[in-house]
């Protein structure tokens, strides 16, 4: 706000106060009349918001986003409200920049997620994933427009969603191949959980996450393997007719490079970008230190006039380190010789059509299908399992509206499963799960 805004603000509060004036004092405006009131308007102006200052500028952005979800797991249902994921959540961020020299930049980013209630952290019992307010990202930057951008602070690294993020479809948050929904659910064989069946793998509970699991950062997503921000330094190109590539570097210690292209030709839209990242010493549970590298690309083509798309994504993840199981010996890991954790691999395909048939925006719809392989969690490792298969498929729809900078959908999703080639002979299979969501989220 203006100092001339404030003033009048300021004013016509006095005057609404009662406050009298004489003519005498409001025509001596050399007078001392007026000091008190400019001590006021600087006290206002001190904690009034304002866009940044007179060097550097503040945008405030982000949404809100929240949805409502059914499921069946073939013996209980329910109905939660939730947010949509960590990483998704509904978040503000802070960005600025100021301009050192002509073609230079100096920057900022902070990016606050608030996290209502977490969905990968819910299941039968508990209908309250837990709420938060966390820092996503916070990180400073200098940009040249010819020699591309340095970050250095908590950020979304090079390789972070990268075969996530060529997909605009536009059905993106609703649909993409990670298991944000019923990662934390606890999975049934013939009705009953494991833990209460005979001859099952492990003592407890087995949940979806944990034949889904990304031993590269430690997270049963089942996919996007290394896509949670990171202390780094980050290094950007800049983009030269489309392609630009990435690099970046952070503790303890990881590295990873990416590279990707966009472009428009006689009225078809084309994203491609992939990324391979390596890490190295220690995740929590492998006292050997951690050795994994993940590749991943994911591929996004549109045809423009009648909306048809088809997007893809492909990820791998080789492990070279053993258990601590396996380190520990006795037990299975004595009798076994040892077990090494099995490499994972897992695809995603989505197709559908984005037609703006209403007034109030695009409408998307879609189908999808990701299948994942040999994704088995560490306690499923130090049980002797070393090969699994998660299938999932579903249809969506997505409403875009404009004029609120908004989108509304209903979505279904299916998963089934397996378990197999561990030291319990015979395969496991796991009971079909079905959820249903319906959500919003709202830019601003």
């Amino acid at each position: 706000m203006k100092k001339h805004g404030v003033s009048v603000a300021l004013a016509a509060g006095l005057l609404a106060g009662g406050l009298s004036v004489s003519s005498a004092s409001a025509a001596d405006l050399g007078g001392n009349c007026c000091a008190d009131l400019e001590e006021r308007v600087a006290e206002l102006e001190a904690t009034t918001a304002r866009k940044g200052n007179r060097k550097v500028s503040l945008t405030v952005s982000g949404w809100v986003a929240e949805q409502v979800t059914y499921w069946d797991d073939g013996v209980e249902s329910n109905v939660y409200v939730s947010g949509i994921g960590v990483t998704l959540s509904s978040h503000f961020k802070m960005t600025g920049s100021a301009q050192i020299t002509p073609g230079w930049q100096a920057g900022y980013v902070v990016h606050v997620e608030t996290n209502s209630n977490d969905p990968t952290a819910f299941n039968q019992n508990t209908d309250d994933g837990g709420a938060g307010v966390t820092i996503l990202q916070s990180y400073w930057f200098l940009k040249s427009d010819q020699l591309g951008k340095l970050s250095v602070g908590k950020l979304s690294h090079a390789s972070d969603n990268v075969a996530i993020l060529v997909d605009g479809s536009g059905s993106l948050v609703p649909a993409n191949w990670v298991i944000f929904d019923g990662l934390g659910f606890a999975q049934r064989s013939g009705g009953l959980t494991f833990s209460g069946s005979a001859g099952a793998p492990v003592a407890g509970d087995l949940i979806w996450g944990e034949i889904g699991f990304c031993h590269h950062i430690g997270a049963g997503i089942a996919a996007d393997c290394n896509g949670i921000p990171q202390n780094a330094v980050r290094y950007d190109s800049p983009t030269f007719g489309g392609f630009s590539v990435s690099a970046s570097w952070g503790e303890d210690d990881f590295w990873d490079v990416a590279a990707r292209y966009a472009g428009e030709f006689n009225g078809v839209k084309i994203a491609v970008a992939g990324a391979w990242s390596h890490y190295s010493e220690g995740l929590g549970d492998l006292t050997n230190g951690h050795d994994s590298d993940y590749f991943q690309v994911g591929a996004y083509i549109q045809h423009v006039p009648t909306g048809l798309f088809v997007y893809g994504a492909y990820g791998y993840e080789e492990n070279n380190h053993l258990t601590a199981a396996s380190l520990a010996g006795g037990g299975l890991a004595a009798s076994a010789g040892g077990f090494a954790i099995p490499d994972g691999e897992h695809f995603y395909l989505k197709a559908g059509i984005r037609q703006r048939w209403s007034p109030l925006g695009h409408t998307v719809i879609y189908g999808e299908y990701a299948q994942h392989t040999d994704m088995v969690s560490q306690r499923l490792i130090n049980n002797g399992f070393n090969s699994s298969e998660l299938e999932r498929w579903g249809v969506g729809i997505v409403q875009e509206i404009d004029a609120a900078a908004m989108s509304m959908w209903l979505s279904y999703r299916h998963h089934e499963g397996e378990l197999s080639d561990g030291t319990i002979p015979g395969t496991f299979n796991v009971d079909e799960f079905h959820i249903v969501k319906f959500g919003a989220l709202i830019n601003f």
